[in-house]
Order: structure tokens, then C-alpha cells, then sequence
């Protein structure tokens, strides 16, 4: 398809000057606010939405007896933000907030509804518009995650405390409250220095231990959809230390400007290194576009462009396509509305130090480099023990997955790409050029492909959000 049939391609400098500057994010928010809330004076709702973009808007989670109150009420203080908790949000005489009492009351879950309209009501008041808010404890679950996203709650950190079962269950026990400012101490891992507040400390009435460890079980079972859904400004911090160091990070973390930046990655290494997996993991997981270079030209060839009729003979002759027309059909993909806002996994480009340039000068520089890093005995035994079922496009391995049955094994048929001299060849290729590509990109993160591939995805994931 030409340009002037493409009305989503998006000029490559705005696109950098938009990722740059964190607009496409901030888009998205105005957008969402305005489709939720449908001010009747939109200008004046943009205009303060706009205004209030630097405040704190903070979230932070962990399980039970794991240290939430007393960090999040020190936070608030030191911002000068709003301590936003669930008894807060029942504690005015809304019929919202009556009918919520009634589930506390009796011990019930609030319905994630009716506790979304609570919280979305306490931050559009203006004290936390004006101030921003330290949210303590909730969400609770996924769901209450994604509802709070759908209304347009999004916070700029969430921070998330963690520490061992058996210390959570101690402290638990042990805990001890302040009547007259609420402050949660400990009999053994928190003290007052004060005298005064240590003479008139009440002890909590305890929930019955079968109680706590199902709160505690219900957490961990929430935990990791807890973790996905807030990655991208999310910070996990170890609470089993010294108080003072616990808040100390969770300050320097909240400090800082964490926004998110619309991933371009590139992915990088020899055949057989799996870079067509991640990449494929990557986009069901996150909505990134997948793109392969590969596959990109192919389909080139085969939707009747301009572009496509002069990449077409080099397909059919098995010769490489020219780099300023593979930089051609890359720079229309690349520029597409679905790239340009969820942003990109490109693997099979760059191959050499012209064509790492050449990326570099273009307006699609990658974010995010990683180096998938395996031997060459492990590349030709991927690759030359795998075949394909011509009846069902389905892929086996001689190793990791045979065939099901005999039928299916006499079947089988091997691509001459992936014969043993070939992918020599291929390896040969890569090996002379890899140092040059590192050199390109000396903060690219290496990872050891030589596991499983889901060891592999976790580790990409875990650096995904890194700057």
C-alpha cells in the first residue's frame, strides 16, 4: 500500500519529538479523561488535567503487616500530598461511602465498583488535585487494577513492599497503634522513641491467625497480575530491613520522573537464537508490533506497492535486498499509528556496521537493544534438527519437540535454508559482525539464550522498563 492510501503514517520526526517529550502518554491521558468524565467545559477540564500533570500521584501496595501505613503517611507528609486510604474514603457522609460501611461493617469485600467510584470521587476533590494523593493499600486485586485504569487513574509510581511470610505473620502480631494519630508500631521491630506515645499505645485486636493467612494467601495470589498490570512504574522493595533504609528507597524512587517510554526495540544474535519467539512473546503480551524484517519485505513484495515491485526480483532471484530499500519499506512500517503509540520489536535489521548506521541516522533509532547470546553448536542443533508437517504448517524438532506419530515423522520436510552448511554460513556472518554491532550499542543488555525460552522472556521482561 502507498503513502497516500496509508492515512495512519505518522511523519518520523513528530513521532521522535513525541516519544521524546512523553506526549503520546500524555494524550492518551486527556483522551481517556475526557471519554470518562465528559466535562461539560472540556478546555477548562484539559487546562486543569494539564495543570495538575507534576503532582504526586502515588500507589503503594504489599501485603499485610508489610509496612504500607507507615510509609505512606511519612510520604504524604514530605510531599505535602493527600494520605488517601480505604477508611478515609469512608469516612464522609456520601450515600456512596454509607453503602460501603455496610460491607466493612460486616467484614465483606467492597465490590470493585462501588470502591472505584470512592476513589475516583476523593481524587478529582481538589485537595488531591492540587496537592496529588499517596494512595495506601489499594488496588487490592487485578481487577480492581484494570477498573481503576478503565476510570482513568493512573498513577506516576507504585511502589511495591515485599518481605518474607513468616516476618509478615510476626509483625502481624505484634503490632500496636497509636490512639491519638493512628501510627502503627511494633512491640519488637518498631518502638517510639517518644515515651509519651509509648504509654498510650493499644494494642490492635488481633484477627484470628487462620484470618491472616488467608489475607496473606489472597495476596500472593493477586501479587504477580498486580506486578504486570503497574510494570511499567513499578518499583519492588524488600521491607524484611531497618526502617529507615526501607523508606529511604521507597523516597528516592517516588523523586524521581518515571515515565513511560513507548518501546522500540531491537532485537540481536546468530540464528537459532530464538529472536522470532521473544519477539512474538513480547507482542501478545505487551501489544508492541512485531516486526521482522523478513517477513516485512515479503509482504511488501506481495501487496502490489511501488515499493513491493522493486523488492520482488530480488526475492525471486534469493539475493539480499538493497539497504536503502529494506530502510525504504522499514521507515513506512515503522511510521504507522499502531508502532508510533504501542511501539516495536524489530529483529532481522541491522546485520552489519552500514546497516546499524544507517538505522542510527534514520528517525527510528531503537530505545531498548538487547543481544541474545548462544553458541554455535547450539544454533545449527536448533536449526538443522527442526522440519515442518506440509499439511499442517506445524514445526517440529528432532530434540525438543518430534513428531507426535510415524505418519507425521515420514512427512516431514526440511527447508534448504536450514541445512547444515547454510546456517554455518549464516553463524559465519554474524560472528564477523557482532563486534562492530556492540560497538554501536555498548549499553545493550546481553542475555543468555542458552535456556529455556521462558528463562528468556522473564529476562527481557525484567529489563523492559529500564532507561
Amino acid at each position: 500500500m502507498d503513502d497516500a492510501a496509508n492515512p495512519l503514517r505518522i511523519p518520523p520526526q513528530m513521532s521522535v519529538y513525541a516519544d521524546k517529550h512523553n506526549l503520546f502518554h500524555l494524550l492518551q491521558r486527556m483522551l481517556t479523561g475526557l471519554l470518562i468524565d465528559q466535562p461539560e467545559d472540556p478546555i477548562s477540564y484539559l487546562v486543569r488535567l494539564l495543570q495538575a500533570a507534576d503532582v504526586p500521584k502515588i500507589m503503594l501496595l504489599g501485603p499485610p503487616a508489610v509496612g504500607k501505613h507507615s510509609a505512606a503517611k511519612k510520604l504524604s507528609a514530605e510531599l505535602g500530598a493527600v494520605h488517601v486510604t480505604t477508611d478515609s474514603l469512608l469516612e464522609d457522609q456520601s450515600e456512596l461511602s454509607a453503602e460501603a460501611r455496610q460491607y466493612a461493617l460486616t467484614h465483606q469485600e467492597i465490590p470493585a465498583e462501588l470502591l472505584i467510584q470512592l476513589i475516583k470521587r476523593r481524587l478529582n476533590s481538589v485537595d488531591c488535585v492540587d496537592k496529588g494523593w499517596v494512595m495506601e493499600g489499594v488496588p487490592q486485586t487485578f481487577l480492581q487494577a484494570l477498573r481503576l485504569q478503565q476510570a482513568g487513574v493512573i498513577p506516576q509510581h507504585v511502589v511495591m513492599l515485599e518481605a518474607p511470610d513468616d516476618v509478615l505473620l510476626e509483625r502481624a502480631r505484634g503490632r500496636l497503634v497509636d490512639p491519638l494519630t493512628a501510627d502503627v508500631y511494633h512491640q519488637t521491630f518498631l518502638w517510639p522513641a517518644d515515651d509519651a506515645v509509648a504509654q498510650r499505645l493499644e494494642k490492635r485486636r488481633d484477627l484470628p491467625e487462620e484470618q491472616r493467612l488467608a489475607d496473606l494467601q489472597r495476596y500472593r495470589r493477586e501479587v504477580t497480575a498486580l506486578t504486570s498490570a503497574y510494570q511499567h512504574v513499578l518499583r519492588v522493595v524488600n521491607s524484611d530491613q531497618p526502617i529507615t533504609d526501607v523508606y529511604q528507597q521507597v523516597a528516592a524512587f517516588v523523586k524521581t520522573r518515571r515515565y513511560y517510554r513507548t518501546p522500540r526495540i531491537l532485537l540481536l544474535g546468530p540464528p537459532g537464537s530464538g529472536k522470532s519467539h521473544q519477539a512474538r512473546q513480547l507482542s501478545e503480551k505487551y501489544k508492541m508490533v512485531d516486526v521482522s524484517c523478513g517477513r516485512l519485505l515479503r509482504a511488501a513484495a506481495a501487496d502490489g506497492s511501488a515499493v513491493g515491485d522493486e523488492v520482488q526480483p530480488y526475492l525471486d532471484g534469493g539475493t539480499p535486498v538493497p539497504d536503502p530499500l529494506v530502510l525504504k519499506v522499514l521507515d513506512k512500517r515503522l511510521s504507522r499509528l499502531d508502532c508510533c503509540s504501542r511501539g516495536w520489536i524489530l529483529h532481522g535489521f541491522p546485520r552489519d556496521l552500514e546497516q546499524v548506521r544507517s538505522l542510527q541516522e534514520s528517525q527510528h533509532r531503537p530505545n531498548r537493544v538487547y543481544f541474545l547470546e548462544v553458541t554455535d553448536d547450539v544454533c545449527l542443533e536448533r536449526i538443522t534438527l527442526r522440519a515442518t508437517d506440509p499439511v499442517t504448517g506445524e514445526r517440529f524438532h528432532v530434540v525438543t519437540r518430534p513428531a507426535p506419530n510415524s505418519e507425521v515423522h515420514k512427512r516431514l520436510r526440511t527447508r534448504p535454508e536450514d541445512g547444515v552448511d547454510t546456517v554455518t554460513q549464516e553463524l559465519r556472518l554474524y560472528r564477523k559482525h557482532t563486534a562492530a554491532l556492540q560497538s554501536v550499542y555498548p549499553d545493550a543488555v546481553h542475555i543468555d539464550a542458552d535456556q529455556d525460552f521462558h528463562s528468556v522472556f522473564e529476562a527481557l521482561e525484567s529489563r523492559l522498563t529500564a532507561d
